[in-house]
């Protein structure tokens, strides 16, 4: 697994307790986001670099770039049809143009001048934007919110089949992991290295509602 790691201890510090924040492992050309699958779709998915076999572009397919929130959605690798946890890098240019073309799941009055704007933007868009709750390591809830992103149609085809960098399947790091999502033992969790991704976009900030401020063309989220 060539993924960076580091204690959870560590990183918890460094993480805002709250707000609309986009935690992710990237660098200048990838971002790192997580999926959960049967071993069917995710086992073909990290063998052979890409998605296919019993995967469907015909479908929504939903990604998160919060491990820890992974990690809840799966209970950790441990839901049936959720056995195989798989790190996706793809191209930040990609990720960049997924954040722009997103739509709301439901209603956001702050965002939509009306309900039926709403839905026309949301029927037409082959992203889906929810932000839900974060949770800890032993799945309670955090006030800070966590992003997941939807992607079907031709965006979903870009992404799995263009976008993709690298698959990496860490269902043996989750497992190793797993024993020490506990409170008792949080001095041995070992996670993924996560920081604040900001966009650079005073109006892409403002559409996704993040906690950031932009100065300079740079982001920096507000504590």
């Amino acid at each position: 697994m060539n993924l960076i790691t580091e204690k959870y201890l560590s990183q918890l510090d460094t993480w805002p307790k709250s707000g609309r924040h986009i935690l992710a492992q990237y660098d200048n050309e990838k971002i790192v986001v997580y999926q959960a699958y049967r071993p069917s779709i995710g086992l073909f998915a990290s063998r052979n670099k890409c998605f296919g076999g019993e995967f469907s572009l015909d479908r929504m397919s939903w990604v998160k770039t919060n491990f820890l929130w992974m990690m809840y959605r799966s209970a950790w690798a441990t839901k049936i049809g959720q056995e195989v946890i798989l790190a996706v890098s793809i191209k930040l240019e990609g990720f960049n143009e997924i954040l722009s073309l997103a739509e709301y799941s439901s209603f956001e009055p702050k965002i939509y001048q009306s309900e039926k704007e709403w839905k026309n933007k949301l029927k037409q868009s082959f992203v889906r934007l929810q932000w839900d709750p974060d949770h800890d390591p032993t799945g309670n809830k955090l006030e800070r919110r966590a992003i997941q992103l939807g992607l079907r149609g031709d965006i979903l085809r870009l992404y799995a089949k263009e976008w993709v960098i690298d698959i990496q399947d860490i269902s043996e790091f989750v497992t190793q992991q797993r024993g020490n999502a506990t409170p008792s033992l949080y001095e041995n969790l070992v996670t993924p290295k996560e920081e604040i991704y900001s966009v650079n976009s005073e109006t892409l900030a403002s559409k996704l509602k993040l906690n950031i401020k932009i100065e300079n063309g740079k982001g920096f989220y507000l504590k």
